[in-house]
């Protein structure tokens, strides 16, 4: 699909919007690469991910992620990978010699930048101290482990593989193998969970002492077993308490707040995200990967990849399963559903570096996210407020045309 210049200018924002310039620079590009085996489908996931046989076909995976890969060069000639994110699914099921032929196979294709962000999903369950050593060997830099809770009758009620001891020991070996830069994935919002459950998960995690934490709420998501069958979840004003004390009791230890669910230590935040949030591109490649490209002369295409591993892994498919090229009038919502997630938002001369439109295409409509008391009035940031963050959905539609 193809991007053609309008015959006439669009209006959006309660602005004439003349065709999108060009793009005098290129954001900086990312490569994900989707893993879609996990031990076992947990009732809560809504993503691409499915049960793995006794016997992975790592193989023919790597090969067809490296002849998916090839299909999208032509689209990054000339650039560098900035960061690298394995995502699943569960990364770590693949052997260190798989994800070896892999990096090696894509290093060849893309240089690396020299202060490379290479991410790795794992879970407690599939911990393998030798394993984990050889990853940090390959040049895998930081780890994002799946912890969830650390409570019994929490993980069980999650469908979880690990229990809370795996999960405090997989974090003393990420660092014994390694890594000093891990994230902790944690939840909270689970079924029947109190407050104090919910900080005592949180303390626990904070003695782990990771770089950076991820914690979020569990939501209900179609086409899970929770959607179908659904817990009894906390009520609202339980929900709001967790919220609020576990902010505080993150900022206490140091953990700054820097997007909606994402916590880290001074520099640590994680690159490949604050890519993705600032619109930055990167390529997908993987069965049901998503990828998001800029071109120089103002196209910014959106893709996907073919979602099930049997046909992904089938050489009669193709790897792609669709493209949407974003029109102008599309543009200012695709770029700040991302950008206003981060706390501190973005600079505003981003926006026109990365659209190739104006920023006086947005004036109407950030004057009356400004006066809805949702948008910081700061010329040089799109930022939200603190009220913009809990309205979220509500800031946003005031740039839907």
């Amino acid at each position: 699909m193809t991007l053609e210049s309008p015959a006439s200018p669009l209006i959006f924002g309660g602005a004439a919007q003349s065709p999108r310039a060009a793009l005098p620079v290129l954001p900086p590009l990312a490569l994900y690469i989707h893993i879609p085996w996990c031990v076992r489908k947990c009732p809560y996931c809504d993503f691409n991910s499915h049960t793995a046989s006794p016997v992975l076909p790592e193989e023919e995976y790597v090969d067809a992620l490296l002849a998916d890969l090839d299909q999208d060069l032509h689209a990054v000639y000339g650039r560098e990978l900035s960061s690298i994110f394995f995502g699943g699914g569960t990364p770590s099921l693949f052997s260190a010699e798989a994800l070896g032929r892999l990096l090696k196979g894509v290093e060849q294709r893309i240089p690396f930048a020299a202060d490379i962000e290479i991410t790795l999903e794992a879970n407690p369950g599939t911990f393998e101290q030798e394993k984990f050593v050889a990853y940090r060997k390959l040049g895998i830099n930081r780890l994002s482990i799946g912890i969830q809770s650390f409570q019994e009758e929490k993980l069980k009620a999650l469908g979880r593989i690990h229990n809370g001891d795996e999960a405090v020991r997989a974090a003393g070996m990420a660092r014994q193998a390694g890594f000093d830069n891990f994230n902790l994935d944690l939840m909270h919002g689970l079924p029947d969970q109190s407050l104090d459950d919910a900080l005592g998960d949180l303390r626990q995690a904070i003695a782990l002492k990771p770089t950076h934490l991820s914690w979020y709420q569990l939501t209900l998501e179609p086409n899970t077993v929770f959607w179908n069958q659904p817990p009894t979840l906390p009520e609202d004003d339980t929900l709001w308490d967790i919220q609020e004390a576990g902010q505080a009791l993150l900022a206490e230890h140091g953990y700054a707040q820097y997007e909606v669910s994402a916590y880290a230590q001074p520099g640590r935040a994680a690159r490949h995200n604050l890519n993705y949030w600032s619109f930055g591109d990167f390529i997908g490649i993987g069965a049901g990967a998503h990828g998001k490209l800029s071109h120089p002369d103002g196209r910014i295409v959106r893709t996907w990849k073919t979602r099930l591993p049997k046909d992904y892994l089938n050489p009669a498919k193709n790897f792609q399963a669709g493209e949407n090229a974003l029109t102008n009038a599309e543009l200012p919502f695709e770029f700040l559903m991302n950008a206003l997630r981060l706390t501190e938002g973005v600079e505003s001369r981003l926006y026109p570096q990365r659209t190739g439109l104006t920023l006086e295409s947005l004036a109407e409509s950030r004057r009356e996210a400004e006066q809805s008391g949702l948008l910081q009035v700061e010329p040089s940031r799109l930022a939200a407020t603190e009220r913009g963050q809990l309205f979220l959905n509500d800031l946003l539609q005031k740039f839907l045309t």
